[in-house]
């Protein structure tokens, strides 16, 4: 089967640049950054934004993973657990379809006192029933709710995205 391709491993490296200079924008005031995980995607993508961060500019960023059942996302697993109190967190992840995912992943952190909260997704589905919106987003698509997007990676690297 051919894979409708609709991010390259070069397009979603710019798109992950672009998203870490505005992570920097955003937050220039601030001494450093969360970024949130949410495995195994979400995670790979956290680990690129860091990387892009360290190359970019003084922002320090810490990574952690958060592990949950994307179906049934009852309870969450923070590695390594660290306090979020005054801290900007940014939660990642690979595609936000409904936005159920971001909402739960949410739990850990509302247990702390964050200074704020972001969110960051390399591609958007625009099909909310959940009333979180990201905050940085590589590529917003429209799709039918029938249609699947899928990221690929290869060890630390963003390979591409695409849809069946």
């Amino acid at each position: 089967m051919d894979k409708n391709y609709i991010l390259t491993g070069e397009v979603a490296s710019k798109k992950l640049r672009r998203m870490a200079l505005e992570i920097l924008e955003n937050n220039a005031e601030e001494q450093g950054i969360v970024l949130a995980g949410i495995r195994e995607h979400g995670s790979v993508i956290a680990r690129c934004i860091k990387k892009i961060l360290s190359e970019i500019g003084p922002l320090q960023a810490e990574l952690i993973d958060l592990s949950l059942d994307k179906k049934a996302p009852k309870d969450i697993t923070v590695t390594p657990q660290t306090d979020f109190n005054n801290k900007v967190v940014i939660i990642v992840d690979d595609v936000s379809n409904s936005g159920r995912t971001l909402t739960y992943a949410l739990k850990p952190f509302l247990q702390s006192h964050p200074k704020k909260i972001q969110t960051l997704v390399l591609v958007e589905r625009r099909h909310t029933a959940f009333p979180v919106q990201p905050d940085y987003v590589g590529l917003s698509v429209a799709t039918t709710l029938q249609e699947h997007i899928y990221v690929e990676v290869e060890g630390e690297d963003v390979k591409g995205a695409w849809m069946e």
